[in-house]
C-alpha cells in the first residue's frame, strides 16, 4: 500500500467498509479475516491521524480569529 497515493479520509472509510463487508462474509477464511484486520488497523490509524491534523488546523485557525 506504500506505493499508492495517499487516500482521503472518506475514501479510507469506504475501504474499511470494504473491509468488515469482506470479513463478515462466510466465505472468507481465518487467516485472510487477519490480513484485512491488519489492513484495517492501518487505516484507522492513518485516518486518525489526518483527523488529528485537521482539528489542529482548525484550532489554530479559530485561534487567529
Amino acid at each position: 500500500m506504500a506505493d499508492k497515493k495517499e487516500l482521503t479520509i472518506e475514501e479510507s472509510f469506504s475501504k474499511l467498509q470494504e473491509i468488515l463487508d469482506k470479513m463478515e462474509d462466510d466465505e472468507t477464511g481465518l487467516e485472510e479475516s487477519f490480513k484485512l484486520y491488519e489492513e484495517g488497523i492501518g487505516l484507522v490509524k492513518k485516518v486518525s491521524e489526518s483527523i488529528d491534523k485537521v482539528e489542529k488546523r482548525i484550532k489554530i485557525l479559530s485561534e487567529e480569529e
